[in-house]
């Protein structure tokens, strides 16, 4: 597959392209931004707003289900799942377009450099691929960086394909189908994960989230705690209820701030061990009552 050259198409249209999916609290205040780093964080929500014509924004508002609520200590509250390497086999594809970015700017991205993106803001990655570069860009040209990496991003979604991590799909019809309130809480902006979101409801024959935060639907991005908490006061539950599964050290770092369990599964990242935190190889196998002694024992633990 050639990543090198650059995509120039918009993503009209790609949604219709993409292969079916397969099978293999209030929020924290973050401090304020000094000027150019609000500047520079402004032009990433810039390029990365938007709705794709003809296709609309998939959870733009909340579904909770029936009986959700606080509820008591060490049961299961919700069950709020990371997406991009989590849920779905799709971080490889932001590391292509990192790379390809890399190559049209006159150089190369180590995989070492790639590996500290994982998770991460669009902000904190490019930084990192220019730090790599040794360049320095306008705000301007960030923005038009982020817009290009995303596009690229989803053309490879679309020629590539998306498949479920494993035992990802099983798991989350078993957390919906056991009545557990969901989200989806994601650092990617929401005109590409309603390509990833449109794929799962239609291979799950609906919807299965209460509600999704994406990256440019939050005060913060992860790792502060303001995307999970979002969430669970959709959900309206508490932080101790609930569980977060993720797969980056970020992710992980703003599940733990949010005041939940975190179970951990690795994928282009190792996690380092971490108080309230558990690590798996994968999710297969696992069932809501495996969630619920997770959480159970976290909280035995005193975390």
């Amino acid at each position: 597959m050639d990543v090198g050259l650059p995509v120039r198409d918009s993503l009209v249209g790609v949604r219709a392209q993409l292969p079916r999916l397969t099978t293999t609290g209030p929020a924290r205040t973050r401090p304020a931004l000094d000027p150019p780093a609000a500047s520079r964080a402004d032009a990433i929500r810039r390029a990365s707003s938007g709705i794709i014509r003809g296709v609309q924004p998939l959870c733009t508002g909340s579904r909770v289900a029936e009986g959700a609520g606080i509820i008591t200590p060490n049961a299961l509250a919700a069950v709020l799942f990371d997406m991009d390497g989590t849920l779905v086999e799709t971080e490889q594809y932001w590391g292509e377009g990192l790379f390809a970015l890399a190559r049209e700017l006159g150089g190369s991205m180590s995989a070492a450099a790639r590996e500290r993106t994982v998770g991460t803001s669009m902000l904190i990655a490019m930084e990192i691929l220019y730090a790599e570069l040794g360049t320095t860009r306008t705000d301007a040209e960030l923005e038009r960086d982020v817009r290009w990496v995303e596009d690229r991003t989803a053309a490879l979604m679309a020629a590539g394909g998306i498949e479920w991590r494993p035992g990802a799909r099983e798991l989350l019809v078993a957390v919906r189908d056991a009545g557990v309130p969901t989200a989806l809480v994601t650092t990617t902006p929401r005109r590409l994960a309603a390509l990833v979101l449109q794929r799962i409801t239609d291979d799950l024959g609906g919807d299965p989230f209460g509600t999704t935060v994406c990256g440019d639907e939050a005060p913060a991005r992860k790792p502060d705690p303001a995307p999970y908490l979002q969430a669970m006061t959709t959900l309206d539950v508490e932080p101790a209820g609930c569980l977060v599964i993720e797969d980056s050290r970020v992710g992980v770092a703003a599940g733990l701030a949010a005041g939940a369990g975190v179970l951990g599964v690795p994928s282009l990242q190792p996690l380092e061990p971490r108080d309230g935190l558990t690590v798996r190889s994968s999710l297969t196998g696992l069932t809501p009552a495996h969630l619920t002694e997770l959480l159970a024992q976290r909280a035995g633990a005193g975390a």
